[in-house]
């Protein structure tokens, strides 16, 4: 009997050790979804001078002092969030990234190529445009903050972040140990008490994707009165954008 039971542990321990393997090595697939852009003819594509891949940039020029950077979900084509935000946004040049991989940017994508990137693009903005808000929507949430903490960003608005996309994982995926096989964490926890520039958090109301729990944490990491928090009613992860109240908070009309 002890020696089945043995054997029985044994191959347990195999198919967790196997599964737990499969899921590092699938880990990028099931973070990020690359999605083909949409044409909009109003949008000027640009190239980000960065290394070792061609990075693209659905734009709206315009003159004048403000700009609006935005860092999208994992599975979203930014580039039709362009007339959304032309709209909205009349007097600023607008900066739409497509992730690498993404609408035609070549590459894959990781946490530390985007960081990098994101970089590159508000550099790039903020030479013709000193004053630069950026908006970043769930994983672009962690990108958002990241650029927040390492540059001079006007505004920062957060649209269903999370507190850290390790935490996220972790409870997807209770048994494994996420701590150790995780690649790329976005650890918004982290950079948020670095952020200076004024904050909003947006939030769905039925979020069935990141836990309204890890957003109001991600709230309270930022410094003293610094962030504040809007819950946007009836809306759910994927349909906020739809809402009108999601448009006037991006906007901070009263």
């Amino acid at each position: 009997m002890w020696h089945v039971l043995r054997m029985v542990l044994g191959s347990a321990a195999i198919a967790y050790i196997v599964w737990c393997v499969a899921l590092f090595l699938s880990q990028r697939s099931m973070i990020y979804f690359p999605q083909p852009a949409s044409s909009d003819p109003g949008a000027t594509v640009i190239t980000l001078p960065v290394e070792s891949a061609r990075v693209l940039v659905s734009t709206r020029p315009a003159s004048g002092r403000r700009a609006l950077l935005y860092f999208g979900g994992n599975a979203e084509d930014v580039s039709r969030s362009m007339p959304a935000f032309s709209a909205a946004f009349p007097d600023s040049a607008i900066y739409l990234m497509h992730y690498r991989g993404y609408g035609g940017s070549s590459g894959s994508p990781s946490e530390k190529a985007l960081f990098a990137d994101a970089l590159a693009l508000f550099d790039e903005a903020h030479g013709a445009h000193p004053d630069v808000d950026v908006v970043g929507r769930s994983l672009g949430g962690g990108i958002a903050v990241y650029v927040a903490s390492r540059r001079p960003v006007k505004r920062l608005v957060l649209v269903t972040p999370f507190d850290s996309l390790q935490e996220i994982a972790g409870l997807q995926f209770p048994f494994v140990p996420v701590r150790w096989l995780l690649l790329d964490k976005f650890e918004s926890w982290r950079y948020a008490p670095l952020v200076t520039a004024p904050t909003v958090i947006v939030a769905a109301e039925h979020d069935e994707l990141i836990p309204r729990a890890s957003t109001e944490l991600l709230k309270t990491r930022f410094q003293g009165g610094l962030a504040s928090l809007a819950v946007v009613a009836g809306a759910d992860h994927n349909s906020i954008s739809g809402y009108a109240e999601y448009m006037r908070l991006l906007r901070g009309a009263p």
